[in-house]
């Protein structure tokens, strides 16, 4: 069930009005009720896989905290995490893993191995299972308490606004969220304030994927589908189309994601703080998928060392941080380079520091200045940008041919002859989407200036602007949404993963 969908539509104020009406002690398991539904549109056999991790990390979770042996409890949350990572491993990266067992066969002439299972990748399942895990090492650490209540804590790992992309909750907020659901009275439910930002950001976050996302998605895909028919301009616009295209489109399910949870009364992580105002690589990634990087730092980084035993330690976590990050997304070497460019480009910023600052004194730059701020941000996203070209590439040599046709076909006139019309996107189209832009552009720069989202920014303005701004998302997201065919909207790029 997609979030721009019409099932969601109706889905969704469904159960937001029954949960509000219902008797608390019911609440908790009528929202469980309602994420199974949510999780079952996908395919109901894959139902099976997400009770499966629930019911094998809270058992585990259970175990670790009867137990007082330090070698046991180790034992059995490492079995926890090993079983759950085996089936994300079996129905995500098998068919990758087996492809190139089959690639070194072929290099030693020796047959090929069938592959007996043929499967669809369950939805969501890289989100749900890092989700239970970090639940269970907080157990076994003692940072939080294990849920007894086995329903209680299926509704953390399935509660449906963020359990197909993200956020990637800790038990520490949202599970204590939901033991307190039964004490929270109607009337603080039925919070203005909430129940008002929250149907704006999920408003805002409709606009972001349908608006911007879904047509820079036309011509991004244009571009990368033909790039032997492109010039520099082209793909140099296609990687910047596609930079923007998935950042509109995650941060858009994030934002209805939030907003929903927001309206029933619970507070969900922020996910995206202004990324592409980032004045570094590492800044970016404090402002990234903030939940998913946060899991990474506090789950491997810091397990592996850190930075605590030496700058070539710290060099080796973060590579090797980086690069399980960018196989989490996806069963691909594309996604491997991905990650090892943004670990290479942290640790050559720290190695290059000294001599970035002897620069900076020599040439006389002020670094306190507007321009060098912008210099920064215009920088660190031509990073970000070059490296989601391999992030997009189907394969390596693909990312590797785009990047030729960027550096070697200069082709300036393009940008005068209107032969950019023909990538996809028409004249209004492209007018439409460079309205849509200078939205998101303002918007984000309230978010970086004011630090609020913008259903608290709306919320505190004159109510007639606040129903203005709100009136005018809808219509445009209504009128400007792009549609697939039937109009069946396009599925969220993280769903993939």
């Amino acid at each position: 069930m997609l979030f721009n969908s019409f099932q969601f539509l109706v889905f969704f104020p469904a159960v937001t009005l029954v949960y509000f009406i219902i008797p608390r002690k019911a609440r908790y398991l009528w929202l469980l009720l309602a994420s199974y539904i949510f999780y079952m549109c996908w395919n109901v056999k894959y139902v099976v896989l997400l009770a499966a991790s629930t019911l094998i990390t809270w058992t585990c979770g259970q175990l670790v905290d009867s137990f007082r042996k330090p070698t046991l409890r180790k034992l059995i949350m490492a079995g926890g995490i090993l079983s759950n990572l085996f089936i994300l491993f079996f129905f995500k990266y098998f068919d990758f893993f087996l492809d190139n067992i089959n690639a070194l066969l072929d290099i030693l002439h020796i047959a090929a191995v069938d592959n007996p299972f043929h499967y669809l990748l369950p939805v969501g399942i890289s989100f749900y299972t890092f989700q239970a895990l970090g639940y269970l090492i907080d157990v076994y650490r003692g940072d939080t308490r294990p849920e007894r209540n086995l329903l209680r804590y299926a509704l953390f790992v399935s509660f449906f606004p963020q359990l197909v992309a993200g956020p990637v909750e800790r038990s520490k907020s949202l599970l204590t969220q939901l033991r307190n659901v039964d004490n929270v009275d109607r009337k603080h439910l039925l919070n203005h304030e909430r129940i008002s930002t929250g149907f704006t950001m999920m408003i805002w976050g409709l606009f972001q994927k349908m608006v911007i996302a879904d047509r820079l998605a036309i011509f991004a895909d244009t571009v990368f589908s033909n790039a032997f028919a492109c010039g520099t301009v082209e793909t140099i616009l296609g990687a910047a189309a596609f930079s923007l295209q998935i950042y509109c489109d995650f941060a858009g399910y994030s934002c209805v994601a939030v907003g929903a949870a927001r309206v029933m009364g619970f507070d969900l992580m922020e996910n995206f703080n202004t990324p592409y105002f980032a004045v570094s690589i590492s800044d970016f990634w404090r402002r990234w998928h903030i939940s998913l990087s946060t899991w990474f730092r506090d789950y491997v980084y810091i397990p592996l060392g850190g930075n605590r035993r030496g700058r070539g330690r710290k060099y080796g976590n973060l590579m090797a941080t980086f690069l399980v990050s960018g196989l989490w997304h996806g069963a691909n070497w594309t996604y491997v380079v991905w990650g090892g460019l943004h670990g290479l480009y942290q640790i050559m910023g720290d190695v290059l520091k000294p001599v970035r600052t002897w620069l900076i004194e020599k040439c006389g730059v002020k670094t306190d200045t507007e321009s060098f701020h912008l210099g920064r941000i215009v920088l660190t996203f031509c990073l970000t940008a070059f490296a989601w070209i391999f992030f997009r590439a189907q394969t390596i040599s693909d990312a590797l041919y785009y990047i030729c046709r960027m550096l070697t076909k200069w082709n300036p006139w393009v940008l005068f002859d209107q032969s950019l019309y023909g990538w996809g996107l028409d004249t209004t189209e492209f007018h439409i989407l460079a309205a849509a832009l200078l939205l998101l552009l303002l918007v984000d720069l309230v978010r970086y200036k004011k630090q609020t989202d913008i259903g608290h920014f709306l919320y505190r303005q004159n109510l007639w602007f606040t129903w203005a701004a709100v009136i005018a998302l809808i219509v445009c997201t209504l009128v400007y949404g792009e549609y697939g065919i039937l109009f069946d909207s396009k599925q969220f790029i993280y769903f993939a993963f």
